[in-house]
C-alpha cells in the first residue's frame, strides 16, 4: 500500500511540474470528439447507404480507430517530446546545468508518454462505444435497423456529454456547450443523408 501511495504522490508531483493535467484534458476533449464525430460519419453513412451488414460498419469503424489511435500516440508522442526536450533544454542554459536524471526529467518523460496515452487512446474509445450495438448484432443480438438507432443515439449522447465536460471546465452553461456538440453531430447527419438522399434518384 505503502509503495501504492509513493507512486501516486510521484505522478501528482509530476503533474504539478510539467502542467500536463490541463493538456491532456485538451487532449481528451478534443480527440474524444473526433472519434465520435468519426463513428457518427461512419454510422450514419452505411445508414443513409443501406448497409444492411454490420461486419462491414464494424471493421470500417475498427480500421478508423485503430487509424486515429495509432496515429494520436505516436503523433503525440512525438510532439510532446519535441515541446518538452526545449523546455528542459532552455531551463538547463538558465541554471547553467545539466538536468540528466533530474526530478524535471523524469516529469517530462512522464507527460510524453501521459500524453500520448491521452491522445491515442481517446478517440479509439469514443468511437468503439458507438460500435458496440453493430458488435452485438454480428452475433445476433440486435437487428441491423436497431443497431443504428441505438449507435446514434450513442454517439450523440458522447458528443453531448464531452459537451458538458467543456462546460464544467469553463465554468459556464454546460447544457449549452452539451446542445453546441449535438449541433455539430446534427450537421454531419444532415448533409449525409442529403447526399444519399440524392444519390437514391
Amino acid at each position: 500500500m505503502g509503495s501504492l501511495n509513493r507512486i501516486i504522490n510521484r505522478i501528482r508531483l509530476y503533474i504539478k511540474i510539467t502542467h500536463i493535467g490541463d493538456i491532456a484534458r485538451r487532449y481528451f476533449v478534443q480527440n474524444g470528439m473526433d472519434g465520435s464525430m468519426t463513428a457518427l460519419g461512419i454510422i450514419l453513412g452505411s445508414w443513409a447507404a443501406k448497409v444492411k451488414e454490420p461486419y462491414v460498419i464494424v471493421m470500417a469503424g475498427l480500421g478508423a480507430c485503430l487509424a486515429m489511435g495509432v496515429s494520436g500516440l505516436f503523433g503525440a508522442y512525438i510532439t510532446e517530446k519535441a515541446e518538452r526536450r526545449r523546455i528542459i533544454k532552455d531551463l538547463e542554459e538558465s541554471i547553467l546545468s545539466d538536468l540528466d536524471d533530474s526530478l524535471q526529467q523524469s516529469a517530462s518523460e512522464f507527460a510524453q508518454v501521459l500524453a500520448a496515452l491521452v491522445d491515442g487512446l481517446s478517440p479509439a474509445l469514443t468511437a468503439i462505444i458507438s460500435l458496440i450495438p453493430f458488435i452485438i448484432s454480428m452475433f445476433g443480438g440486435l437487428s441491423i435497423w436497431s443497431s443504428y438507432v441505438i449507435s446514434t443515439i450513442l454517439a450523440f449522447s458522447e458528443l453531448f456529454a464531452l459537451g458538458l465536460f467543456l462546460g464544467h471546465v469553463a465554468g459556464e452553461k454546460m447544457i449549452m456547450y452539451g446542445l453546441q456538440m449535438v449541433i455539430a453531430g446534427m450537421i454531419i447527419a444532415f448533409i449525409l443523408f442529403a447526399v444519399g438522399g440524392y444519390g437514391a434518384v
